[in-house]
């Protein structure tokens, strides 16, 4: 294979920078977090119920579309440069210009309505495709545990340092953009600028990456002369379903997975209110996002060495835990504003710590299936990563409206006014709920996944 490196291990650029794709990728999705529903009610002019149609719809587009983007890497042919590396150059370059016309004002009737929601479509499907190619490039660069952790945990350090650096830097490019195009354009701007960071990122790691999977002429000529030798007629049709089925660790994996993603948003989502409404210093929000932020960088950093010790199953389960009596100790003082900041800030630096072991898990699952059905499924194994973030997001919405719901929260009342009732409420929704959630996730995965190194 005239381009494959026979160098073992991983370069130092590889070890130092794998991530500064994510990095970007992390400034560009801030944008929509952030900013999204504001630009659509009070630039576009859309009224609440369009809003919630518009990003109903394209949030369940793209959960659906997330179950199908590792299946698509799999099945096509290869191209020109691997089956996944290929994918980190190819659909980049579209997604400022998609993503940017999610912030472009049509008008606030239908067309515009279907313009914005199509660009939310279109500009998540331009992302997804790298997003999964970048994440399998990880069990194809990495040979062993200990290449793959660090790996994933130099990504994670720097998706964890893109939401430090965003909490400046994005609300001050688009105060800049502002100054220069008007706010109605700001957006659009701050989201193409962010997103051009995010291609140039992932061109980085196509060319870091350079050697270490086989081009689509070598793979292609590998499958012809493996047929050749075992004279079947044609290569073995890939399955999604075959990869998932014949694994169950796979499946507990995802389910406990989910648990983790429903429990980021609900602590995200209702923080402010947690702020607003129990301790009444909304202002303390800004520097508890702050701090978690700055500690997941840590928490990232040190996974490798906690997984090197104990094993990325272990280490998940020891941060799921950590997180449920962080959530539940927190309940029991739920009025005591400093102590409650240390405690879910333990839970986010447990999640962080968590998220870098997930590739590598899911790089064992990919391992026993491909061994199981006698081909590669690298792509529709680690696309699964992509999905219960998808799921999350969904449940955000149904979760945060119950526990409001259940707390009987009224918009009108002044916050330094909240009753006793609503306090409780909003505490178990922000602590006791996260808490028996991922509690439900560390038991599906210690009972559920048991896929050991040499399976």
């Amino acid at each position: 294979m005239a381009e494959m490196k026979n160098q073992k291990g991983l370069s130092k650029s590889l070890k130092r920078f794998f991530g500064v794709g994510d990095f970007g990728f992390g400034l560009m999705s801030n944008i929509d977090t952030f900013y999204a529903s504001y630009f659509f009610t009070n630039i576009a002019k859309f009224s609440l119920s369009a809003v919630t149609v518009m990003t109903t719809i394209s949030a369940v587009v793209d959960a659906v579309l997330s179950c199908l983007y590792g299946p698509l890497l799999n099945r096509i042919k290869p191209r020109k440069w691997g089956r996944y590396r290929s994918w980190l150059i190819l659909t980049p370059w579209l997604v400022p210009f998609l993503y940017a016309m999610q912030f472009v004002k049509i008008s606030n009737g239908i067309a515009g309505a279907i313009f914005i929601t199509m660009a939310m479509i279109t500009s998540r499907i331009a992302w997804n495709i790298p997003f999964v190619a970048n994440i399998s490039m990880i069990n194809i660069v990495g040979k062993t545990q200990k290449e793959r952790m660090a790996l994933s945990s130099t990504r994670m350090v720097w998706t964890s340092l893109a939401t430090v650096v965003y909490s400046y830097v994005g609300p001050a490019a688009v105060a800049a953009f502002a100054g220069f195009l008007g706010e109605t354009n700001a957006y659009a701007a701050t989201a193409f600028s962010f997103a051009a960071l995010m291609a140039a990122g992932y061109y980085a790691h196509f060319r870091m990456t350079k050697g270490y999977e086989e081009t689509g002429e070598e793979e292609l000529k590998r499958i012809a002369e493996e047929t050749a030798r075992t004279k079947q007629q044609k290569q073995k049709k890939v399955s999604a379903l075959a990869a998932i089925g014949c694994n169950p660790h796979l499946i507990f994996l995802f389910a406990s997975n989910i648990t983790k993603y429903i429990v980021l948003f609900l602590v995200n989502g209702l923080a402010i209110y947690y702020f607003e409404y129990v301790s009444k210093d909304k202002g303390l929000l800004t520097g508890f996002l702050f701090a978690a932020n700055l500690l997941g960088i840590g928490a990232s950093y040190c996974s490798r060495f906690i997984v090197a010790k104990f094993s990325a199953k272990r280490t998940v389960i020891l941060g799921y835990l950590v997180m449920g009596v962080s959530g539940i100790s927190a309940f029991l003082v739920y009025k005591n504003t400093m102590v409650v900041m240390v405690l879910m800030c333990i839970l986010l630096f447990s999640m962080n710590m968590t998220n870098s072991c997930d590739p590598e898990l899911y790089a064992k699952c990919a391992a026993y299936s491909g061994s199981k059905l006698g081909y590669d499924v690298t792509g529709i194994v680690m696309g699964l990563l992509t999905v219960p973030i998808k799921v999350g997001i969904i449940m955000r919405g149904i979760l945060i409206s119950a526990c409001l719901s259940l707390a009987h929260f009224d918009v009108g009342v002044d916050p330094l006014a909240s009753t006793e009732e609503m306090q409780r409420g909003i505490s178990i929704g922000f602590m006791i709920l996260p808490a028996l959630v991922i509690l439900a996730g560390a038991a599906i995965l210690g009972f559920g996944y048991r896929l050991k190194q040499e399976d």
